[in-house]
């Protein structure tokens, strides 16, 4: 988990997200998705029925098994919270299919 700055007020933030990528969050997908999660000082989590994944985490993402149509939740707790949920939000609204 990535340390807080002290005095930093942490704020939650939170949405649903649908994949419409019609191979789902495969690895192309999914690097891109964690390279912008990790552009965030913010924690940043997928949750489903199945768990919850950190979103930073290329590994966990893959776990998650999003596939085209599977709706998830992402999570963010810190301070910039807001703004990672809105761009992550974003990333997977115009997610290309990739070959």
């Amino acid at each position: 988990m990535r340390k807080a700055i002290p005095n930093e007020q942490s704020r939650r933030a939170s949405c649903e997200i649908t994949i419409r990528n019609q191979l789902g969050l495969h690895a192309r997908p999914a690097a891109e998705f964690v390279r912008h999660a990790n552009s965030f000082r913010c924690e940043t989590w997928l949750v489903t029925k199945r768990g919850r994944y950190s979103a930073l985490s290329l590994i966990e993402v893959m776990h998650a098994n999003l596939d085209c149509g599977a709706t998830a939740t992402l999570e963010a707790e810190g301070v910039d919270a807001t703004q990672a949920i809105e761009r992550l939000a974003k990333v997977v609204r115009e997610m290309r299919d990739y070959d």
